[in-house]
């Protein structure tokens, strides 16, 4: 539902909004590592290997989130959701061509189709979906090094929000000297939706974290379709985004080759492990 939500805040620059979500949610994070007395788990993170994969991590995430504003800014949801859509199966990519990862002939012909359905997108808009790649490439990197740094999700959030805010907190005193700045002079209602872009980035991030560690990872796979689907739905009836037909036949493949990803993934989680004697 983020869409409705940085609707909001179109009056206020991408840029300063993901400042603005760098430092509340910073601040959001260490009320909730004191409430639940994470300061231990917090001290035992803080190590130069996790703190420079976690700062890199927060880089690739605050790319995404720029994008993100932007396209709801300039209302191009739907690509939006078309980034969402792809990045499982980027992921999968960044897995070969940086972990070597080998991959069965059907997670290729997935792979295979999703490059035929950005192909096809790019007809489509009159230029490669930037947003959209831009969205997924981001995201999976932001994944993929987070699973290499392997920090509980309070610890690693609080950590990776306390890299960038000193860079949030300068551009919006940056702002803020030149008057241009949203934050109170916008007046409070700005202010509160400013304030609150703490929890409502938190929440999500936390929840996804904890997921993970407690539901099948297949599981987890199909119910991440939720978000592009319900940003998907957003863009082409609350936002009343066009869809021509070259345009459904792009969003087609790129379901197509989910499907095919999506049983195979299913099916190999099935298959029993036979552990050695």
């Amino acid at each position: 539902m983020f869409p409705l939500y940085f609707a909001l805040l179109t009056s206020v620059s991408p840029l300063e909004v993901v400042a603005h979500r760098a430092v509340w949610s910073l601040l959001f994070v260490l009320v909730l590592i004191a409430a639940f007395r994470q300061w231990a788990d917090l001290r035992r993170a803080l190590t130069p290997r996790t703190i420079g994969l976690l700062a890199a991590a927060i880089m690739f995430l605050s790319i995404n989130w720029l994008v993100y504003v932007y396209a709801i800014d300039i209302n191009e949801v739907v690509q939006g959701a078309l980034g969402y859509f792809i990045n499982p199966l980027v992921s999968v990519a960044l897995g070969v061509i940086l972990l070597s990862e080998r991959l069965a002939r059907t997670q290729w012909l997935a792979i295979g189709i999703a490059a035929l359905a950005v192909l096809v997108l790019t007809m489509s808009y009159g230029g490669v979906p930037w947003i959209s790649l831009t969205l997924a490439v981001s995201f999976g990197f932001y994944g993929l090094i987070k699973k290499r740094a392997n920090v509980d999700a309070l610890p690693s959030l609080a950590i990776e929000t306390a890299v960038v805010t000193p860079i949030a907190v300068a551009y919006l005193w940056f702002l803020e000297a030149k008057g241009e700045a949203a934050f109170i002079q916008d007046g409070l209602g700005i202010s509160v939706l400013l304030i609150l872009l703490g929890p409502i980035t938190a929440i999500p991030l936390l929840a996804f974290g904890a997921a993970a560690i407690r539901i099948p990872l297949s599981t987890l796979g199909i119910i991440q379709y939720v978000t592009p689907t319900v940003i998907f739905l957003l863009g082409i009836t609350v936002f009343g985004e066009s869809m021509p037909a070259l345009r459904w036949v792009g969003f087609g493949l790129v379901w197509i080759a989910l499907v095919i990803f999506t049983v195979d993934a299913w099916r190999r989680s099935r298959v029993p492990v036979i552990e050695p004697d």
